[in-house]
């Protein structure tokens, strides 16, 4: 899932504290950073892009495959994308500088036993959210769930009750000055 890097409209709690500017300009440099972590044969990486008018933009890399997320609050845009593909999936954040192939590569292993496997944010959401099956995704999968609070990651998880859920690496997402200054 991406964003177009514009000030303003990308990384804002990140712009409240460093500027909109310079919040647009790390997001951009981080995206393009870990696209070139996660390039690996082993799966195609396909943007889900927001505003969708931004999918026919010269932003991103011109060789990777570019989907509109489309209207609607965040979990109604990651059940569209996950549910465009039959499977396995995986959604990340692009907000995540200590995501490699590595992690990736762990979370798909996972799924092998699993319907879902999660990766969980140290600030209680996720970077990750993989399925078996995309159309595992319903359209309302990510509903109730608390955005931008400790509680995204038990609430996704609890909409999937029955299913067989796994965890992966706990990772930190950028959202603010000091998380930047904290973590990396």
């Amino acid at each position: 899932m991406v964003k177009e890097p514009r000030p303003g409209h990308v990384k804002t709690r990140l712009g409240r504290d460093i500027g909109m500017v310079a919040a647009a300009w790390w997001y951009r440099h981080q995206t393009i950073a870990l696209l070139r972590r996660l390039h690996d044969p082993r799966w195609r990486i396909v943007l889900a892009v927001s505003p969708d008018m931004a999918v026919q933009k010269a932003i991103w890399p011109a060789d990777l495959p570019r989907i509109p997320q489309g209207i609607g609050d965040l979990g109604q845009r990651m059940a569209r994308a996950l549910c465009r593909f039959r499977g396995p999936v995986a959604l990340v954040g692009s907000d995540i500088p200590g995501l490699d192939r590595r992690h990736m590569a762990r979370a798909f292993q996972a799924l092998r036993g699993h319907d879902a496997v999660f990766g969980p944010a140290t600030d209680g959401g996720y970077w990750l959210v993989a399925l078996r099956r995309g159309g595992l995704a319903r359209q309302r999968m990510f509903d109730g769930a608390r955005w931008s609070s400790p509680y995204a990651l038990a609430d996704s998880v609890k909409a999937l009750t029955g299913r067989r859920i796994a965890l992966t690496d706990t990772l930190a997402d950028v959202d603010t000055a000091a998380d930047l200054r904290h973590r990396f």
